[in-house]
């Protein structure tokens, strides 16, 4: 019995699944997921299909980067201001009429590039709307404390399907080419669609101003003026610019470990760290003082991926990406957790469009910087010199600022906040 109380100790938190419109808005996220990974793996291919070079490859990540921005900070407004359950309705059928647009672009043999390009662009615009309203619902389904335990099961969740939807998209363009990756996230969507149908109700829980542009400024002037929130955001593009290293994957399985083909096991590393993180995260959910457990956990990124630069045998490489990987899920789980509960109701859209933005385009700098750095410093000083700067950066800034380590979780919000049922 003493063995079992460790397990549940350390083990995945489950209990935000007992609240049934988080359980349905969990698991269909946890499906549809894995079709948004069968339709970035399948988009991309077809895309150098259709043109022999990788530069398009490049502009297709580059069309979908400008809408993800502009109506990240725009959609999280709307989140503010109108139901969350109709505004994710709406702009996720928009996603998958994409979808079901890219399936017929194949099925028709039109195979046309600038349709590509165009219903990629529409459907990043469309995610820009629906992924910060839904962060924004989660703290509406459940109590403060559940939040963190809740955002542990979203994040484990994405990083398996990251794992397993770009390999079934491997084993689907071999069999069937692109359509069956296409129609298969089509059908996976559905249970998203169904599961935001079946949630209740959403509307402001405070008079909020008619979504704008000025809304869009106040929202970040609000961040402006919350050191917590501000150092929240810049340790996480402190870890994504400075230490990201998957641009530099290529090159290291074919400089270091000998076979260009070693380089999915370095894409895959990460990914699956955060999973195994994620399966035994009992314990993030009690941990009071969240801004140092923040700080600790991008240093052990930024040291983990650092000591990986320094390996010279794929599995160690692998392992060392995988602990980061797993301090990655750590310090996502509270940078969102943060943000969703120390921010009022009516600036949670907002702050989810900012993260949103955060957490999409801070990956990408990192691969521009990546890039550029080998070129400079060659791809051992790039990959070490990138986690180590990443680390104390990241460190000079807590304790330059030490709001952020200041900072403990409060049970913020109220019972009238909640519409779970």
């Amino acid at each position: 019995m003493r063995v079992l109380d460790r397990v549940r100790h350390v083990a995945l938190d489950v209990r935000p699944l007992s609240v049934a419109p988080y359980r349905r808005l969990w698991a269909a996220e946890a499906v549809s997921s894995i079709g948004v990974q069968l339709t970035a793996v399948a988009v991309s291919v077809q895309v150098y299909d259709i043109t022999g070079r990788s530069f398009w490859v490049g502009v297709l990540g580059a069309v979908g980067l400008v809408p993800l921005v502009l109506l990240g900070l725009f959609g999280g407004a709307l989140a503010d201001a109108l139901d969350r359950r109709k505004l994710v309705l709406v702009s996720a059928t928009c996603g998958w009429l994409c979808t079901i647009g890219l399936l017929l672009n194949d099925l028709t043999g039109l195979d046309s590039l600038p349709l590509l390009l165009l219903l990629v662009a529409v459907q990043s615009g469309a995610f820009a709307v629906s992924q910060p309203t839904l962060g924004a619902i989660i703290p509406r389904l459940l109590p403060p404390d559940l939040v963190p335990s809740a955002n542990t099961l979203a994040f484990t969740t994405f990083n398996l399907s990251s794992v397993t939807g770009p390999l079934l998209a491997s084993l689907l363009l071999s069999v069937g080419s692109y359509r069956l990756a296409y129609a298969g996230d089509a059908l996976l969507f559905t249970v998203m669609l169904y599961a935001v149908v079946r949630l209740p109700a959403i509307p402001p829980a405070h008079d909020v101003a008619s979504p704008g542009w000025r809304s869009v400024v106040e929202g970040l002037r609000f961040i402006a003026t919350r050191p917590v929130l501000l150092l929240s955001f810049g340790v996480d593009i402190i870890a994504m610019v400075l230490a990201m290293p998957r641009a530099m994957f290529p090159q290291a399985a074919h400089d270091w470990f000998g076979a260009q083909q070693d380089a999915g096991w370095l894409y895959a590393s990460i990914a699956l760290g955060a999973v195994l993180g994620g399966l035994s995260s009992g314990w993030i959910g009690r941990v009071r003082r969240q801004g140092v457990a923040l700080v600790t956990a991008v240093v052990c990124w930024g040291l983990a991926v650092a000591a990986a630069g320094l390996a010279r045998q794929l599995w160690v490489a692998v392992l060392l990406l995988a602990v980061a990987g797993s301090a990655d899920l750590v310090s996502a789980v509270y940078r969102q957790t943060i943000l969703q509960v120390y921010a009022p109701d009516e600036m949670r859209g907002r702050m989810q469009g900012v993260f949103t933005v955060v957490v999409a385009g801070g990956p990408r700098l990192g691969d521009l910087r990546a890039g550029a750095s080998v070129g400079l410093v060659g791809l051992g000083g790039a990959w070490v010199g990138g986690g180590l700067a990443c680390a104390v950066l990241v460190v000079v800034l807590a304790l330059a600022f030490p709001a952020l380590l200041a900072y403990s979780a409060v049970a913020r919000g109220s019972a009238s906040d909640s519409v779970a049922e």
